[in-house]
């Protein structure tokens, strides 16, 4: 850091961001629920971003350019790749804006469930919450990937601050697969801060229970218009529109038109009013200024506009830093209510996407069940296409939760009108 600082007053930067990312992970590698393999990492990455000021047709610019820095690299490496940096920074054109000042404050240890003990440990914890479903004969874990991570993390900055904090996480992917009547594998993620091995255990359960539901299903839906049902991570997908649109920098370049006070999920709501909140992942954005939660929406009506320092600026608002967790009230009808009716109860697709600048979802179907005169047939094949724009008036949504990293609301919703091409 000291070799860092230095180079950058040698080379006249009085604008800078430093920060330094320590890792120390441990992975583990699973065929069928036999330890294949273990790995231990241990990585340090420095990045600086610096920001130089400039006029270009009598208008003030501030120009900026980062660099990643290598463990190991000399004085000399240092001073030249901040130099290329610096030089850089002069072609990129953007209106002036303040940096943010930041703050200095001891050390923040992660006082989480993972805070404190060793990686190992944690890892146990969560490889058996892992295996504690896979008690069946017919559909099992055919591999799986465990990784636990401690990140401690540093941001000095030009403008006062200097923090740093520790945060630990557990992620990884399993393949549950299902070899008759039809063989079929299916793949599965998951995140988490905190050691929740309840719902761990719960959410693979319901991956061994829907890959045996696809191992029954043959045929697709029939072409038409259906009342969807979405869950679990196609829920999240789905309501990352409302954060996307709401960033200064889709505001400020036109791309959404969100204002504060707006009724963003429109002005005839018929179904659930929605409530989101902005929930921090970090204890500091990314000029070490302190971050906190805040309200994103109130019954459909917006009341935070995010983002970093230059599009708040450009925008007149509160520079937050960027946010990507939510945290989501349930709603009031049991999943059971949504699917009472005829619907298509989309469980997984090949990839769900959401496009925040379109408003437009969807993906191919992988597995679903279609609920029609009293009977529930899986499906697989075809592909739904639906709009925010037009569903979002007339949302349902489950009173049972749902919870990853960047997400804690409803299991589910139900949307009336969504396009599907099948057969």
């Amino acid at each position: 850091m000291e070799k860092i600082i230095s180079a950058l007053h040698g080379l006249g930067v009085e604008q800078y961001v430093i920060t330094e990312r320590h890792t120390d992970s441990l992975e583990a590698f699973y065929v069928k629920k036999s330890l294949d393999l273990t790995r231990r990492a241990d990585t340090t990455v420095r990045t600086v971003q610096v920001f130089r000021p400039f006029e270009k047709d009598g208008q003030k610019m501030l120009g900026d350019s980062e660099v990643t820095l290598r463990p190991g690299m000399s004085d000399g490496e240092i001073r030249a790749a901040l130099e290329g940096a610096w030089f850089a920074a002069q072609f990129v054109a953007n209106p002036w804006y303040p940096l943010p000042a930041g703050v200095q404050e001891p050390f923040r240890a992660d006082e989480g469930g993972f805070g404190g003990k060793p990686l190992a440990e944690s890892m146990k914890v969560m490889t058996q919450a892992l295996f504690a479903a896979d008690t069946a004969q017919d559909v099992f874990l055919n591999s799986a990937e465990v990784f636990m991570r401690r990140n401690v993390t540093r941001i000095v900055t030009s403008q006062g601050a200097d923090v740093r904090w520790e945060q630990y996480d557990v992620w990884g992917e399993y393949v549950c697969q299902c070899p008759a009547p039809q063989d079929v594998e299916t793949y599965h993620q998951f995140n988490y801060r905190q050691p929740e091995t309840e719902v761990l255990t719960a959410d693979v359960a319901h991956a061994l229970e829907m890959t045996r539901a696809r191992a029954q299903a043959v045929k697709a839906p029939a072409t038409g218009t259906y009342a969807l049902v979405l869950d679990r991570e196609q829920m999240a997908e789905l309501l990352s529109y409302y954060v996307s649109r709401s960033n200064s920098a889709m505001i400020y370049q036109k791309y959404s038109p969100f204002r504060l006070g707006d009724p963003v999920q429109g002005e005839s709501v018929s179904g659930d009013a929605l409530t989101m909140g902005l929930r921090a992942t970090a204890p500091y954005t990314g000029f070490g200024a302190p971050m906190a939660d805040r309200p994103l929406l109130e019954k459909g009506v917006l009341r935070t506009i995010h983002g970093g320092a230059r599009f708040g600026h450009y925008l007149g608002v509160e520079p937050t830093g960027n946010y990507r967790a939510v945290t989501v009230p349930t709603g009031d009808a049991p999943l059971e209510a949504l699917t009472a009716e005829p619907c298509l109860y989309a469980v997984s697709f090949s990839d769900f996407q959401m496009d925040p600048l379109s408003g437009h979802f969807g993906g191919e179907l992988r597995l679903g069940f279609l609920y029609e005169n009293g009977t529930v047939t899986p499906v697989t094949g075809g592909s739904v296409n639906g709009s925010i724009l037009d569903g979002q008036g007339h949302m349902t949504f489950s009173k049972e939760r749902f919870r990853v990293m960047n997400y804690d609301g409803p299991l589910a919703v139900r949307i009336e009108g969504v396009q599907v091409a099948g057969v």
